[in-house]
């Protein structure tokens, strides 16, 4: 059931125009009093409006009791003050602007409370034809790469135009994210759709597939970048999490005929194993990919698993590696990863860490997980030059390629 509580808003903040608004918030206990303790809380202002101090609203308490990493806050669920009056003339995904000429009638979290109809961009494509499209999308594991994979690609193609394609697998609204609010203000990014269930992009696609259409053939962009919002589900297991939605993004991307690059999710200092060099979440899609894609490595390091790795680590990452003994590293490579097309991308850290984006990973630090901000670094060059290249040869060796030049060695 959902864990809903009364509360009454004692902070409603400052900005008028962030998509999400950040309160304070005060429980109301059975006997009708507020609660001492005050508790953070988001409102997505376009489902639940914006809340004004005093503002008697309805929150969803469970994340935060269960002391989620990435549910470090209540959701408002409804604003009983003012909140119960919907507008038709407005796009509900964007009440601050006008509707768009279509009128919205497709659900997004159908058959749920929160259910709400957006116009879908599938419907503004009238050509039925669907590719191939031979521009390349970089596939995510976490929305953390994303800043580091858009920098990367703009210093690489200056003026190129990279879009966002949310995805499922972390947050679902768009205005949660205040790392693609940040890049598309910058001018880093070109554009931002959701697809599926996330939703509150500045264009909503009902599938990843109609959402890449549409990004790269009715708004013109170069290249994409596809993957899930801030946080990620997890369950420790191989195939119970959020990062799965790659597999899923990168072969809608394959299917459309782009040039596919999987962004290795790599770590020289998270605590888990599992996460150590490079991450059992980006193993697993590279095993079940139906198809090779292309993957990225910073230049120098020879192989992201066993000695190879460690060695790389020092080669590349030099003074950035923090003076702590290092974490074992040691990674089972499934075999078929060396099927992949494994590309290596000069990486600059120091300039990246001096851009004013964000440097910090699940509490870490860029000094103290270099390797995880290097890879992403490293997919947004490959990304770059895939572009460069026109390149959709998603990991089938090119003409004139030798087979170790082609594959990785290990």
């Amino acid at each position: 059931m959902l864990k809903l509580r009364r509360a009454v808003v004692v902070d409603a903040g400052t900005s008028i125009e962030a998509p999400e608004q950040e309160l304070v918030i005060e429980l109301v206990t059975a006997g009708g009093g507020g609660d001492a303790a005050r508790r953070p809380a988001i409102a997505d202002v376009a489902l639940v409006g914006r809340a004004e101090v005093g503002d008697e609203v309805i929150v969803n308490v469970q994340a935060l009791d269960l002391g989620l990493g990435s549910g470090g806050s209540d959701i408002v669920h409804v604003n009983l003050s003012r909140g119960l009056g919907g507008e038709e003339d407005q796009d509900p995904a964007h009440p601050a602007r006008p509707a768009r000429p279509a009128r919205p009638h497709v659900m997004k979290l159908n058959y749920t409370s929160l259910q709400h109809a957006v116009a879908p961009v599938e419907e503004e494509w009238t050509d039925l034809s669907t590719g191939p499209l031979e521009r390349p999308v970089a596939v995510l594991a976490l929305h953390g790469q994303l800043a580091a994979v858009a920098w990367a690609y703009a210093q690489a193609v200056p003026g190129g135009r990279l879009g966002y394609v949310q995805t499922e697998g972390g947050a679902l609204p768009a205005g949660h994210s205040r790392t693609a609010r940040a890049l598309r203000e910058r001018g880093l990014l070109s554009g931002h759709l959701t697809a599926g269930a996330a939703f509150g992009g500045e264009g909503e696609a009902i599938t990843t597939a109609g959402a890449l259409h549409h990004g790269l053939c009715a708004l013109g962009w170069d290249a994409a970048v596809c993957g899930p919002g801030p946080g990620i589900v997890g369950s420790s297991s191989p195939l119970g999490h959020g990062g799965m939605s790659a597999l899923d993004s990168a072969h809608a991307a394959l299917a459309l005929g782009c040039s596919t690059l999987l962004v290795a999710r790599m770590s020289s200092g998270d605590l888990r194993a599992r996460h150590r060099g490079i991450s059992h979440h980006t193993l697993t899609v590279l095993d079940l990919l139906l198809e090779p894609v292309t993957v990225a490595l910073p230049a120098g390091m020879r192989s992201p698993v066993g000695a190879d790795l460690r060695a790389g680590l020092g080669a590349v990452f030099g003074g950035a590696m923090p003076s702590r003994p290092m974490l074992e590293l040691d990674v089972e490579r499934p075999a078929r990863i060396t099927r992949h097309d494994w590309r290596r991308a000069v990486v600059d850290l120091p300039a990246y860490a001096s851009s004013g984006l964000p440097t910090e990973t699940m509490g870490r630090r860029l000094i103290e997980d270099p390797l995880f901000f290097g890879a992403a670094l490293a997919g947004g060059g490959a990304l770059a030059e895939l572009a460069a290249r026109g390149d959709s040869s998603n990991g089938r060796h090119e003409e004139g390629a030798t087979e170790g030049e082609a594959k990785l060695r290990m």
